[in-house]
């Protein structure tokens, strides 16, 4: 959406050294004894745990409960050649009320031949009058396995918050072999209620979630992710070409949402998700 908005609270200069500048950098490589970490950059209140669990499953954690204007946080993930790895966070990522600048949320994977990310977050809540500018960009092999699921609440509608202004600002780049595969843009920016009240754009909702699966199988599995869908609450649908699967959900309400995006995921992917899910 055009034009640029105006956050419903009065802006103010936030010095630079007291926005927090997250990193995760983490290399991941097939051993003996599975898939394990061999190296691990952790900054800015940012962490990355590795629970009890079958396979390697690492969790990503803010100790800093949420992130506003002017925070920024990079998460750099390299699985080497066989390596297999699921990453998710401890909880919803919370966006909070902006004082004029966005929060920035960068997500780059290199994934060598043969390996496989599944990419599981959970959702991302965006208070009203939030800023948020998100890019998330994967290099991989021609025979990996990847699969990515995102989620975004707009308002806190259990609180019965009125949603503002603000901006959701989303791009996804995916290469495979060298070659562009993959490429979305969305840029909300203004009054968000009403822009995705609109029936061509958001039709009320106030949850959405994408799953792009790419794989030397993606298209086969087509019909396997719409029974997947079958029985769920929100508007959703799949669709697959040219070796990519994509599956999209909407809904007013963000636990109908949460509730059909995780009994797809445990269903398509033929298990449960990380545990915190659950908490």
């Amino acid at each position: 959406m055009l034009g640029q908005s105006k956050p419903d609270v009065q802006a103010w200069a936030v010095p630079a050294s007291i926005r927090a500048r997250g990193v995760i950098d983490a290399r991941f490589a097939r051993t003996g004894r599975g898939t394990q970490a061999m190296a691990l950059r952790e900054a800015g209140g940012y962490r990355l745990k590795f629970p009890k669990a079958a396979g390697c499953e690492a969790v990503l954690i803010n100790t800093g409960g949420g992130m506003t204007g002017g925070d920024r946080l990079d998460v750099s993930l390299t699985l080497d050649a066989g390596a297999e790895a699921v990453l998710t966070t401890q909880s919803a990522e919370k966006v909070y009320r902006s004082d004029g600048s966005a929060a920035e949320i960068t997500v780059a994977a290199e994934l060598g031949a043969g390996a496989r990310l599944s990419w599981l977050p959970q959702e991302c809540i965006l208070f009203s009058g939030s800023r948020l500018r998100r890019r998330l960009r994967v290099a991989m092999a021609e025979d990996v396995t990847l699969t990515l699921a995102e989620s975004v609440v707009f308002g806190r509608v259990a609180s019965g918050e009125t949603l503002g202004e603000g901006l959701f600002d989303d791009r996804w780049e995916i290469r495979r072999g060298g070659g562009l595969v993959f490429a979305e843009a969305v840029r909300l920016d203004g009054p968000l209620a009403a822009t995705l009240a609109r029936p061509a754009l958001g039709g009320g909702a106030r949850a959405v979630a994408t799953v792009v699966h790419v794989a030397p199988d993606a298209e086969s599995r087509l019909e396997d992710a719409r029974a997947a869908l079958d029985g769920a609450s929100s508007d959703c649908g799949a669709s697959a070409w040219n070796g990519m699967l994509c599956v999209r959900f909407a809904a007013e309400a963000p636990a109908v949402l949460r509730a059909d995006l995780a009994r797809f995921l445990s269903v398509f992917r033929s298990g449960p998700l990380p545990r915190v899910w659950q908490c």
